[in-house]
């Protein structure tokens, strides 16, 4: 049985400097899907050769946040003294839990000749339990992120977050998670089975494709009903097109937040900005292009 559709929608504008921005989640429709209570799409552009200045030092706590860079280089830094690049095709994920510092900035790959920017930021908030331990950081090149080519080439599968089938990705699981590109070939399709009580939404970035018989846009964000059932993805375009799938179990516990900080209570967010202005979130020295 194919799963139903509950809503479309499409992002509001968030721009930073000069980097586009569409905010896909939280939306005026869902709040969270599964662990991930926000997504930024950064949108393609190409550089213009001068370097961005960043998002800037700032804080966060009680959850993990994963930028998926599609084409540039992200570089971070973080009050725990981690200070990496990531590559295009590459993953950075940094589980905030009890407090952090960090600052990363988008730009053109160093590595390739291709000036295009494009990237995602996910938060994916963190069990209670969890919240209360010591922040850690993990930098994935692309060359180590899970991958299953399609049969015929239709395409391929990549895993960001979670489990497919075989292939496991070394971000840490608190919860059943899962985020997946896929990219499917000109006049190919995909199925996917997903179990009952999921949460699951799709994105699409670049191109129009149809979901269960139904045709979406580029730049739409899809979220599907919470029984048992099948994604069928079809291209039906004479290019190639690409689409994420995220989501998991539902988040119960109760969810406070407000700016950088999500925690389960009011008292906890309180909690989060008295340890922040005590200085308990430690200090960020940048060393930009010191790798």
């Amino acid at each position: 049985m194919k799963k139903k559709t509950s809503f479309s929608t499409k992002g509001q504008k968030a721009d930073i400097g000069n980097i586009t921005i569409y905010r896909m989640l939280a939306n005026r429709y869902a709040d969270k899907v599964g662990p991930f209570i926000f997504l930024d799409h950064i949108v393609p552009k190409l550089s213009d050769g001068v370097k961005n200045s960043g998002t800037g030092a700032h804080p966060h706590r009680g959850i993990a946040t994963l930028t998926y860079v599609l084409d540039g280089e992200v570089e971070h830094f973080d009050s725990r003294g981690n200070h990496q690049r990531v590559h295009s095709g590459g993953i950075q994920w940094m589980k905030a839990g009890n407090g952090i510092l960090h600052d990363e900035t988008l730009n053109a790959d160093s590595q390739s000749v291709n000036n295009l920017m494009h990237a995602f930021q996910f938060w994916i908030n963190l069990p209670s339990n969890i919240k209360s331990e010591d922040p850690e950081y993990l930098a994935i090149q692309s060359s180590e992120v899970p991958q299953q080519k399609f049969a015929e080439d239709k395409g391929w599968l990549k895993v960001i977050v979670g489990a497919y089938e075989d292939l496991n990705s070394r971000i840490p699981n608190y919860s059943e998670q899962f985020l997946y590109h896929i990219h499917l070939e000109a006049g190919t399709d995909f199925t996917i089975s997903l179990g009952d009580k999921i949460e699951v939404a799709a994105f699409l970035p670049s191109r129009k494709t149809v979901l269960n018989d139904l045709e979406f846009q580029a730049g739409e964000f899809i979220e599907f009903d919470r029984t048992a059932g099948e994604i069928t993805l079809q291209n039906n375009e004479d290019q190639a097109t690409d689409l994420l799938l995220f989501g998991g179990e539902e988040y119960t516990e109760p969810i406070a937040a407000e700016g950088p900080f999500v925690m389960n209570s009011s008292s906890g967010i309180a909690e989060a900005y008295r340890d922040f202005y005590a200085g308990k979130y430690g200090t960020l020295k940048h060393q930009k292009g010191k790798v």
